[in-house]
Order: C-alpha cells, then sequence, then structure tokens
C-alpha cells in the first residue's frame, strides 16, 4: 500500500490552522493553560516530535472535551505513532471540523490511515470529502484515483475468482476493451454475453454505443445499433441516455425529426441532461436556428465547461446572431481546451493507453 502523498506533510496547514485553533479559546484567566498547552503542542507537532505534542494536546483536550481542533491534532499525532485511539479522534475531528485548512489536515491522515490498513471502503468517503474540500489539489485527485483503482481491481478480481465464465464477466473484459479503443473487440463480448444472457441489464446499450463509435457512417452498423437499443428499451426500461443513443443514430441517419423527439424525450426524462441539451442544440443549428440554440447551450457550458463541442457550437450561434466578441471568446475556450485534450491524449499514449477521441467537435454539421 502506499501512503497518501500529503501525509505526514503538513507543517504549513498546521502553521496556517493555528491562528484558527487559538482564535478559539476564550482569553479568560482559566482558559490560558489551555491556551498555552495547546500553542506548545502545535509547535512540537510542526517540528515533527509528536511524541511530546501528543501530551500537550491531550492535556488540553482533557481540560476541554469540545475542543475539537484539538482533537484533531492529537489523532495526527497518535497515527504518526502508531497509537491505536488515533482512528477514534481522526473520525471524530474529521466529522465536526468547520475550519477547511485543518479538516483537509486531518482528513488526509484518516484517509491515509484506511488506505494502508487496506480498509478501502472507509477510505472512499473521506477522499470525496477531501476532492470536495479541495478539487483542484493534484496530490488528492492523485490519492483519489489510486483509491478508485485498487477498489475496480479488487472487485474485478473476485468477479473473476466467482464467475469467470458468467456474461458479467464478458461485460467487463468489453468495458476493458473499450477504455482499450478496441471496439470492434469489445462489441463481440458483449455479443458473447448476450447470447449467455439476452436479458443482461445495461449490455444492449453498451454494445449499441460500441457499434456506433466503431463505425458511426455505416448503414448496417446503423441499424444494429438501433436494433440493440429497442432491446435495451425492453430489458432496461426508458432512460435519458437509452433516448439520447436513439436520438445519435436517428442523427446520423438524417432522420431529424426522430432524433429531435428522441432528444426531447431524454430531456423530459432529464431535463439538465448535457446530452440531450446537446443533441437538441446540434439539430438546431443544422436547421439554422441558432437563435433557439443559444439557450441550451448556455446551459451545457455553464454545466459542462470542459465540453469543447458545446463552447465551438455555442460560438457558432452566437457568430450567427451577431454578438462577435461572445462567439470569439467561446472559440478562444475552445481551443484552449482541444489543446488541453491533446496533452491528456499524449500522456495516455506515453502509459500505452488508447483514449476514445471524441467526434470531431468542430463538425459544421
Amino acid at each position: 500500500m502506499r501512503s497518501l502523498p500529503l501525509a505526514g506533510n503538513c507543517r504549513l496547514l498546521l502553521f496556517l490552522s493555528f491562528f484558527c485553533v487559538c482564535a478559539t479559546v476564550a482569553p479568560a484567566q482559566s482558559q490560558q493553560s489551555i491556551d498555552a498547552r495547546l500553542r506548545v503542542g502545535t509547535q512540537e507537532l510542526m517540528r515533527g516530535d509528536c511524541a511530546d505534542a501528543q501530551t500537550d494536546l491531550r492535556a488540553a483536550l482533557a481540560a476541554r472535551p469540545s475542543l475539537i481542533q484539538a482533537e484533531g491534532l492529537l489523532g495526527v499525532c497518535e497515527k504518526r505513532l502508531g497509537e491505536p485511539q488515533a482512528q477514534v479522534h481522526l473520525e471524530h475531528a474529521f466529522a465536526r471540523l468547520t475550519d477547511p485548512k485543518l479538516k483537509m489536515e486531518v482528513g488526509v491522515e484518516l484517509a491515509d490511515y484506511y488506505y494502508q490498513r487496506g480498509d478501502l471502503d472507509h477510505a472512499l468517503p473521506v477522499v470525496r470529502a477531501l476532492v470536495a474540500l479541495s478539487p483542484d489539489n493534484i496530490d488528492i485527485l492523485f490519492f483519489a484515483q489510486n483509491v478508485y483503482q485498487e477498489m475496480a481491481d479488487n472487485t474485478l478480481n473476485k468477479l473473476a475468482l466467482l464467475a469467470p465464465e458468467s456474461p458479467r464477466m464478458q461485460q467487463v473484459v468489453a468495458e476493458h476493451l473499450v477504455n482499450a479503443g478496441d471496439l470492434k473487440g469489445a462489441a463481440e463480448h458483449y455479443r458473447q454475453a448476450l447470447k449467455m444472457d439476452p436479458y443482461l441489464p445495461g449490455a444492449h446499450f453498451e454494445l449499441a454505443e460500441a457499434i456506433l463509435e466503431a463505425s458511426p457512417n455505416d448503414a448496417a452498423a446503423q441499424a444494429e445499433a438501433g436494433q440493440q437499443l429497442q432491446d435495451a428499451l425492453r430489458v432496461d426500461g426508458d432512460t435519458a441516455r437509452i433516448e439520447c443513443e436513439m436520438g445519435r443514430d436517428a442523427y446520423l441517419q438524417a432522420q431529424m425529426d426522430a432524433a429531435l423527439a428522441h432528444y426531447r424525450r431524454a430531456q423530459t426524462l432529464v431535463p439538465d441532461d448535457v446530452e440531450a441539451m446537446m443533441g437538441i442544440a446540434r439539430i438546431l443549428m443544422r436547421e439554422q436556428r441558432p437563435a433557439e440554440a443559444l439557450p441550451l447551450l448556455k446551459q451545457v457550458v455553464d454545466a459542462d465547461p470542459l465540453n469543447g463541442e458545446a463552447h465551438y457550437r455555442y460560438s457558432r450561434a452566437l457568430q450567427a446572431v451577431g454578438q462577435t466578441d461572445a462567439a470569439h471568446e467561446q472559440i478562444q475556450i475552445y481551443q484552449t481546451i482541444q489543446r488541453a485534450r491533446q496533452k491528456v491524449v499524449q500522456v495516455y499514449q506515453e502509459m500505452n493507453r488508447s483514449v476514445n477521441t471524441p467526434a470531431d467537435e468542430a463538425d459544421t454539421e
């Protein structure tokens, strides 16, 4: 097990949070000793002297059990010293701390505590909370990726042991092939899974997606995908994603009325569904109705700021209604996203992995 990248490296956060800690201590004479023990304990922890720090922090907490900051810092010390009560103190403090810097530090140590013990089920909700606290923190994102990947690997290994010849295993293999860019190979495994279980939830839809991604302009592929989507409706029931995929299939066949009906149905099922709004906007732009597409595209770029196609089409719609400056701004955002996407593709290629690049986002259709 690897340690969480930030664990054991909290001096800056502790220094910043120290002021928040001390600010909560009343200036009354009876609280001066608590203030002193807390201050000394914090400074000792900042120097890496956890043995002495925990003595002072424990004394401060004993004098005032509600001093949640002291409990959080005490939990950090105990965890680094390998003491069993660290878990209780870290959990209790993390649930109640309000200062974001100190909550982040305590959360980092708590997540690492679980992770080192292979307790991914408990690590996961803490990691999710840390990502919510600091969504752009690269170290937290890196650790979250490790946790998610290990959970996925563990689940896959268990499935392979329990049911290696099952239709679900075929479906898992197909999903891995999709991620690797082998859409035709994935389609074969989806077909094998459905041969074993024609009512396998999700498989008809996923097969249709793989077929269309592999050959979007092939009439036979479009027809097969359409049949799989009809089967998906029968097995999985009507959902926004199925309606969107049916809309896409109809769009590729230039059946604009049918495509629009499917996308509108998807939007009825999930009003803020990004793909439904994008599908409707594509059709409106194709039919030279940019003013009607504008509010939908605005919703999409607000909901999904990294959606390059949305920024591109929004730019075209703005240009069509005479908002030149705003259109120029959107095309610049689109170009920035495209450059970033290319960097991501290069990184994945270096990892010997294939990234499914979306259909040309600058499609003039």
